[in-house]
């Protein structure tokens, strides 16, 4: 299970890291900025997470090789994405950040659900853990982050994925398929908001 969660937690970083890149370089910044949208989009959930569940050291500061992994992404994704300026599209930070509020959300569900804090708690800690870098990430690039916008379904979809890696776990299936069907759940969602514009009523 440790194993299957650092695999999800490595896969999500890197998810919020690329959507952090393609933001930073639409918004024409150097490396530096680029490299610290990428550090706070790919580690806000999970640092606020941690804080809240008091896990210590830090899953960025425990796993060091998370950080010097965007820093070195950082330098190719600079000038790569300059020369790709005219196929990176809204899409493809659509997919990853799409593909990072599945993986964060539900780690943090689980997370919270082995540290035994009731349900509840447990879905709001995943919701939390996937749209805190996005949010950190919208407001450093001056954008009203996404989730406060009355755009598509996006907090929604973390709340629906945690809770059908909830039900999957009380009704004793495996912890993969568990973990796999509120990922892809959580995807899915997001991508099917994005592509019908369903959104909350105002």
């Amino acid at each position: 299970m440790n194993a299957m969660l650092h695999t999800i937690e490595f896969v999500g970083v890197l998810a919020f890291a690329c959507s952090g890149f393609i933001e930073a370089r639409r918004k024409r910044m150097d490396f530096v900025g680029v490299f610290t949208v990428a550090f706070i989009t790919a580690f806000g959930g999970g640092t606020l997470r941690d804080l809240l569940l008091d896990r210590r050291p830090l899953f960025w500061v425990e796993n060091q090789e998370y950080p010097i992994l965007i820093f070195i992404f950082a330098l190719i994704a600079v000038p790569l994405l300059r020369r790709l300026r005219h196929v990176v599209t809204e899409n493809i930070l659509e997919w990853a950040d799409a593909l990072g509020l599945g993986l964060f959300s539900v780690t943090g569900t689980s997370l919270a659900f082995e540290a035994g804090m009731p349900m509840f708690v447990c879905v709001m800690m995943g919701v939390v853990t996937g749209i805190f870098g996005g949010v950190l990430r919208d407001v450093i690039c001056n954008e009203i982050p996404l989730v406060f916008r009355r755009s598509q379904l996006y907090a929604t979809c973390a709340f629906t994925g945690c809770w059908v890696y909830l039900g999957m776990s009380y009704f004793e299936f495996t912890d993969a398929a568990a973990l796999s069907a509120g990922i892809i759940s959580t995807f899915a969602l997001r991508m099917l908001a994005v592509k019908f514009d369903w959104k909350l009523p105002a």
